[in-house]
Formats: structure tokens, C-alpha cells, sequence
């Protein structure tokens, strides 16, 4: 372990090396940044990362984030090459029927690589921004937990691994019981959990006694699998997470819930979760700001955490990238928080109003009927599968096109190429249908903080054109020929004043 010398000072360091920490440092990188990420753990790999209990779905919003930095085909396809499943999802536990989805009914919708949810576990996520990362430079420093930090106004130290690392900014990533986030003082506010849930891998020595599929009981509900049984006890979230889950005590459960005398002869792996959700008041205190887990937490249910997360770190890293490099607009950091704060508390009411759908009682499982018929309605399948895929995202970015605060569409060009190619580099980008002079020229002062795209595509939408953020998200859009004056506002409130 090696001790950073004091005189050096970081861009930033992030604390934590997981999905979030790891995407963000690629993107800070990508703008050249000098990144230093610290770790707690001596080594990456973990049995709970890997799958089964390990996997997760990545939504269309993710895999859009990934698509536009070139890094989706390094997740949509299995270690032999096959394509992973393409996933609707649930909600509290309710499948959605993807033939009823009706994605024509998303307005600014284009077919691209990046338009169905896919499920990858933690362990391939976290070896592939992993190998970004440092391909970009970054150091990832294992075995170094934070255990102080001193934020002078002008600079933050983190005190890790027996080093003081000092930074131009601290981005704590280090999840739900985040340090980093306690020892800045961030408020956490919240509310307390109503239910346990385990995920395992276990034998069943009587499987006889145990149906298949999901079941409602009156503590809870559980479901058996092929070798996997997930549970939820309503017991007011009272299992101590730091407690290992021992076989005596997972069967005991099981059989509470399940209503069923059933014996477990083996477990090997399991892990558990609560309901319990917070969500920090701020995602900034000075130099230290917050993403993933470390600002929000909430029950897995719906597998929302992961991809607000690497929400979070793709709308930061531009804007931080921007700030340290001194072009950023004054307020631009402070739109972080605007904008993915109101994702952070979408979250923890949709995890909460899955949990409200699950309760052992009458009320809920009217309640349950009712969203089951919603969710077998073209209607309802498509709006559960628009929120949970992150489609139907819109930032409020105060601009008077429908198309302003969402996800740009992926426009296929004259040229063959599309949008996402333009964004690889992690710059915003001016896209002109009509290839005007004037918006050529207005552009062009900003050098190369927005590229210019000036010619038709194979379908417009109806669009002249549209001006789009670092992170794939649309700053302003026209359905006139552009004006330079308005170009020129549209460009300075997002990238600064021109070169």
C-alpha cells in the first residue's frame, strides 16, 4: 500500500470502487482528468457479486448510458458469446407481459442498440469499468478505507490506508453505509423498514413441501426456484444484516412465512436486504458530493439502485469534468443535485409503494388485484415498463420543446453514423438537420466542448435541430431552422462562455 505524498492534489478522488465509483471515474477521466479512486476492500472479487444472487437488471436509461460511451457490447453478451435475455421486469413481484408494452406510445423514440432492459451481474459490471477505468489512467487504490476527511474550501483530504489524499473534490461512492457521507455530515432522512427479505441458494431436503413459483402469505410472501428461494418477513426489518444468515435461522424463516414444515439441508450462499429508505437532503456539502447508494437507499425490490446510480454518475461527471476544468457555467454543479435528487426520491417511492403491494394484509392484496389488472392493460404495461426501464425520464431543464430534459433519440445520419458515436468522447453535441451556415459558426466557438453535426437523417422526428448535454440528455431542441441567438444562450447556459 502506498502513501500519496502530500504535495500532490487530485481532481478527485472517489471513494468506493463499485459500479458507481468505477463509471464515474471512466467519465472524469474521459476528460482528462487526474482521478484517484480509494477502496475498502483488498480485492474485487466477492461471491455475492457473481451470479445468480448477483445479477442484476440494467435498464434502458443504463444501457443508453453505456451504449453512448461504447461500452454496451461488453455487457449484452454472455462469457460464450450468447446475447443475454432482454428483460420487462416487475413490480412487487408482478411480472410485465412485454407483448402488451407499446413503445410507439414514447414520443422522441428511435430503434437502437440500447432499447431493452438486459440483466448482467455485478462482478462482469465491475470488471469492465474496471478495465476502463484504468485504461484511462485512473488509480485504483485496494485496502485503503476512508476513515477522515478535512474539507478546507479549497481543497478536501481523505484519510485512507495509512495516506492523506488531497483532491480539488470528493465524490463519496462507497454505498449505503457510506463513510464518507457520515463523516461530511450529510442528513439522512428517512423511514424505517416494515419487512426482511433474503435471497439464497440453498438444498431443500424435502422439496415436496415447498411448491414452485411465488406466493402471498400472512407474513409475507416467499418463492422457490430451482435451488433459489427469495423471502420477505414482514418483522419490521429486525435481522441484523451483520449477522451471518445461518442455515437454523433461514429455515426457521422460511417456515414462518411459508407456512410450510419444510428443511433446508444445505445453504450455500444467501443474503438479505430491509425496505428501509433514506435519501441525503443535499448531494453536496462543500467539496464532498454523494452519488449511488451513498445518497439514496431503498429495498432491491424493482432492482432501481444500481441504475440510479450510474445515473447519478453519468449526469455528474460532465459537470464536475467542466467545473474543475474552470469552463463550467456557475451554477452547473448545483444542477446535479436539481436533477438527480428528484430521481433519488422517485425511487424510494416506487420501492415504497412496491412494499405497500406486498404487506401480509386484505387491503394490500386488493391493492395487488388492482395493479395486476393495470399491468395487463397495453396501458398500464407500458407505463410500469417506461418508469422502471427509465424511458420516461424527463429533467427539468425549463425548456419549452417536449424534447428538452429527455434522453436524445439516436438519430441514424446521412453518413451511417449514429448519434451515439458522436458521444463517445464525452462532449455535448449540436446536431443542425439543415446544415446552416450561421449555426455552423455559432457552434464552432466553443470549440471542443461541442461537436457539430450538420446534415439529414433518416428520420428527423420532425426536428431542425437540437443541442445535446455530454450525457446524452437534450439542453434545447428546435422544430425551426435555428437562430444563432438562440444556439448561443441554449450553449452557454450548459457549456460556458465560448473560447
Amino acid at each position: 500500500m502506498t502513501s500519496s505524498s502530500s504535495s500532490r492534489i487530485h481532481d478527485v478522488v472517489i471513494a468506493g470502487a463499485g459500479p458507481v465509483g468505477l463509471f464515474l471515474a471512466c467519465e472524469l477521466a474521459l476528460a482528462r482528468l487526474d482521478v484517484l479512486v480509494l477502496e475498502r476492500d483488498d480485492v474485487p472479487e466477492a461471491p455475492l457479486k457473481s451470479a445468480p444472487l448477483g445479477t442484476r437488471g440494467l435498464s434502458v436509461a443504463t444501457a443508453e448510458a453505456l451504449y453512448r460511451r461504447g461500452l454496451l457490447q461488453e455487457f449484452v453478451a454472455t462469457g460464450d458469446g450468447a446475447p443475454r435475455k432482454p428483460q420487462a421486469g416487475h413490480f412487487a413481484g408482478i411480472d410485465i407481459d412485454a407483448a402488451r408494452i407499446a413503445p410507439s406510445r414514447w414520443t422522441y423514440r428511435l430503434p437502437n442498440p440500447a432499447a431493452s432492459n438486459f440483466a448482467a451481474d455485478m462482478a462482469s459490471v465491475e470488471r469492465v469499468l474496471a478495465a476502463r477505468a484504468v485504461a484511462l489512467g485512473v488509480d485504483i487504490r485496494r485496502g485503503c478505507a476512508v476513515t477522515a476527511i478535512a474539507d478546507d474550501g479549497d481543497s478536501v483530504t481523505a484519510h485512507a490506508g495509512g495516506g492523506a489524499f488531497r483532491a480539488r473534490w470528493l465524490v463519496g461512492c462507497d454505498g449505503g453505509r457510506s463513510v464518507v457521507r457520515k463523516l461530511a455530515g450529510f442528513e439522512f432522512p428517512g423511514t424505517e423498514p416494515e419487512f426482511t427479505a433474503y435471497s439464497a441458494l440453498v438444498d431443500i431436503a424435502d422439496p415436496g413441501k415447498l411448491p414452485p413459483g411465488r406466493h402471498a402469505t400472512s407474513r409475507g410472501f416467499y418463492m422457490n426456484e430451482a435451488g433459489r428461494i427469495a423471502i420477505a418477513d414482514f418483522d419490521g426489518g429486525a435481522f441484523d444484516r451483520s449477522e451471518t444468515i445461518t442455515l437454523e435461522h433461514l429455515q426457521a424463516v422460511l417456515r414462518r412465512v411459508s407456512g410450510k414444515d419444510v428443511t433446508l439441508s444445505r445453504v450455500h450462499l444467501a443474503t438479505s436486504f430491509t425496505d428501509r429508505a433514506r435519501l441525503a437532503a443535499t448531494y453536496r456539502r462543500g467539496r464532498v458530493l454523494l452519488a449511488g447508494d451513498a445518497a439514496h437507499i431503498h429495498s432491491a425490490l424493482g432492482g432501481q439502485g444500481l441504475n440510479a446510480g450510474l445515473g447519478d454518475a453519468m449526469n455528474l461527471g460532465w459537470k464536475l469534468a467542466a467545473t474543475v476544468r474552470g469552463d463550467a457555467p456557475a451554477a452547473l454543479l448545483d444542477t446535479y443535485d436539481a436533477e438527480r435528487r428528484p430521481v433519488g426520491q422517485w425511487v424510494l417511492d416506487w420501492t415504497r409503494a412496491q412494499a405497500a403491494v406486498m404487506r401480509p394484509d386484505a387491503q394490500a392484496r386488493a391493492l395487488e388485484a388492482i395493479v395486476r389488472d393495470l399491468v395487463a392493460t397495453p396501458d398500464g404495461a407500458t407505463y410500469f415498463a417506461g418508469q422502471l426501464w427509465g424511458v420516461s425520464l424527463r429533467y427539468d431543464l425549463g425548456g419549452a420543446h417536449p424534447l428538452a430534459g429527455r434522453s436524445a433519440p439516436d438519430f441514424e445520419f446521412d453518413d451511417g453514423r449514429r448519434l451515439a458515436g458522436h458521444l463517445r468522447e464525452g462532449a455535448g453535441v449540436f446536431v443542425d438537420f439543415g446544415g446552416s451556415g450561421s449555426a455552423r459558426r455559432a457552434v464552432a466557438r466553443w470549440g471542443d466542448r461541442i461537436g457539430h453535426v450538420a446534415m439529414g437523417a433518416k428520420d428527423t422526428l420532425g426536428l431542425a435541430a437540437l443541442l445535446v448535454r455530454p450525457d446524452g440528455f437534450v439542453a434545447w431542441a428546435s422544430d425551426e431552422a435555428p437562430m444563432a441567438e438562440d444556439i448561443e444562450a441554449a450553449a452557454t447556459r450548459w457549456f460556458g462562455l465560448p473560447d
